[in-house]
């Protein structure tokens, strides 16, 4: 089975979130009937957190079957603003019912970002039993007006690794350390979601969806043997 790919647009941000939470739904209890969890990595940023505060309004959904791993991490404490962790623990984990043992975040603090990198591939491993690939049920993804994803940017040597499960890296942004989930992982996921909102992104998006050739890092994201689903609203749509 080889890739497949679904485009979803729509004139308000708010009917993307609800159309994700959704799916979200379905492919939780899909992941559960079948295998008895749901395993999904979440980035940071503004977009997913107001449809992380959005899918924290299902309380009912089965928390405790669901494990969620980190896509990125900036290297900064947790209780720093820019933290990815710290954003899923205030807009998600925290207002739903979901055992902290379900919970598996990057650690930053008291660790150097390579060790940090190693430890995760560790828990990666251990938990997904892999010799080689973990493979979610569920990846979430946005995408820079760069073109980055996760926290590989174009350009990176992180994007041609094909070993590591997880690597620290080396950003011309600020802060420059952080901590990613590799190509290889990304596109061993059941289910790959881009979820973009708003019209700066529109550039990007219309090269990633039509230019076959392009080298930019979310144009990298191409699952073997799962499903790539850009969630988008109009305002990103506009250009195509």
């Amino acid at each position: 089975m080889g890739q497949k790919r679904a485009l979803h647009s729509f004139k308000k941000s708010a009917e993307a979130y609800d159309f994700l939470v959704n799916l979200w739904e379905s492919i939780s209890s899909w992941a559960i009937a079948e295998r008895g969890r749901f395993t999904v990595a979440l980035s940071g940023g503004r977009t997913p957190g107001d449809f992380f505060r959005r899918l924290a309004g299902k309380p009912d959904l089965p928390w405790e079957k669901t494990h969620i791993f980190q896509v990125d991490e900036r290297f900064v404490s947790k209780s720093d603003n820019k933290s990815n962790l710290l954003l899923i623990t205030e807009t998600l984990t925290n207002r739903v019912s979901i055992p902290d043992d379900n919970v598996h975040p990057i650690a930053t603090e008291g660790i150097t970002p390579e060790e940090s990198a190693n430890e995760y591939e560790v828990e990666l491993r251990r938990f997904f039993h892999a010799g080689k690939l973990p493979r979610f049920d569920l990846i979430m993804l946005g995408i820079g007006e760069d073109g980055h994803t996760a926290s590989l940017f174009p350009e990176s040597p992180c994007l041609y690794e094909t070993e590591r499960l997880v690597l620290a890296v080396v950003t011309k942004g600020f802060p420059r350390e952080r901590i990613s989930l590799t190509l290889p992982v990304i596109n061993n996921a059941r289910s790959v979601v881009f979820l973009v909102i708003g019209k700066n992104k529109a550039p990007v998006i219309k090269e990633i969806l039509e230019k076959n050739n392009s080298l930019l890092p979310a144009a990298l994201v191409r699952p073997m043997n799962g499903t790539l689903i850009f969630i988008l609203d109009q305002r990103v749509s506009s250009l195509f």
